[in-house]
């Protein structure tokens, strides 16, 4: 059984004061007291942290032993995950007319790595499956059958460059052909815009054909179909290998030929796949390629299936508004 690639961080999760004072830090820590995130309207809730006021009660609840017990005036669970969402929400620290936590930068670093992390190890296993029960499955090979009239797809797959700075290693591995330093993540996601796995381990320079194999998913599906399960297929675009649990647009295609008309199909059903990588990033903005995430390619990684898996507890909880 194969799941999402999580990389851990191994930097210091302890919080830091840098060099505020003491009398600058009672005055955060009352302003923080007056700007609880839970005093917001439902609407301005949702819309300052993308999730709302009940999901973030139930993520609340499910971290909060997690941390290191509180120590003097430092910062709740509660105000580090809300400053955390606020940041996946815009791709900035302390920005937002509706919510701001008095957070100084050098505070918010290691505050966010140490949330990050614990949001990865407790909702991304959760929230990100590529198994999929016999309704699932059911309900995937209509829909794909209904907008291609290809059988047998419950799934879309592709890759997306999520941008980073530049890193002092290897940087040429980073920059993608489009010219800019990134990820290219291997995304899969379902008829509800789900994102059933994703892998944020491989630079912007690697092929989607090789991260495809050397992810492991490949090896997924082959066994799917090596076992008997012949109608548990993907869809893909003509930069994957054709195999018998691939589908992929038909090469060199003649006008209104059938294999012109099989793509034609077949992009208006792949068409899902970009409408998930577009709410997943109008959603959680620091996905967005205007926002140059600065931070290693591992805690870059990690931002990623992070947003996955909020974004699958959004679509879960029917939550259609950005």
């Amino acid at each position: 059984m194969i799941s999402a690639y999580y990389v851990f961080d191994s930097d210091s999760d302890s919080d830091s004061d840098g060099e505020e004072t003491a009398n600058i830090r009672i005055q955060r820590q009352i302003l923080r007291v007056k700007s609880d995130p839970l005093n917001l309207s439902s609407s301005a809730f949702k819309k300052s942290f993308r999730i709302s006021k009940e999901m973030f009660l139930t993520i609340l609840s499910e971290i909060e032993a997690k941390f290191p017990p509180l120590k003097g005036a430092g910062l709740t669970p509660k105000e580090k995950l809300a400053a955390t969402l606020r940041f996946l929400a815009e791709g900035r620290h302390g920005v937002g007319q509706d919510w701001n936590v008095a957070i100084a930068q050098s505070t918010f670093s290691p505050l966010f790595r140490q949330t990050l992390k614990i949001l990865e190890e407790t909702q991304c296993p959760k929230r990100i499956k590529l198994e999929m029960d016999a309704s699932e499955q059911k309900e995937a090979r209509q829909y794909f059958y209904e907008q291609s009239g290809i059988p047998d797809i419950v799934v879309c797959a592709d890759g997306t460059h999520i941008k980073l700075i530049a890193p002092k290693d290897n940087r040429d591995q980073y920059c993608n052909e489009r010219g800019f330093c990134s990820l290219n993540v291997l995304m899969i996601c379902d008829h509800t815009m789900t994102i059933r796995y994703v892998n944020a381990r491989y630079s912007g320079a690697n092929d989607a054909a090789d991260i495809w194999v050397a992810s492991g998913v490949d090896k997924f599906f082959a066994e799917k179909y090596g076992s008997g399960n012949r109608d548990f297929k993907v869809l893909v675009d003509s930069a994957y290998p054709s195999k018998p649990w691939i589908v992929t647009p038909k090469r060199n295609a003649t006008i209104n030929s059938p294999e012109a008309v099989h793509n034609n199909r077949h992009a208006k059903a792949r068409h899902i796949i970009e409408r998930s990588f577009g709410l997943l990033k109008n959603r959680f903005r620091c996905l967005l390629a205007a926002n140059q995430l600065h931070y290693t390619p591992e805690i870059v990684g990690r931002i990623t299936n992070v947003c996955c898996a909020l974004h699958n507890y959004c679509i879960s909880e029917n939550m259609t508004d950005q």
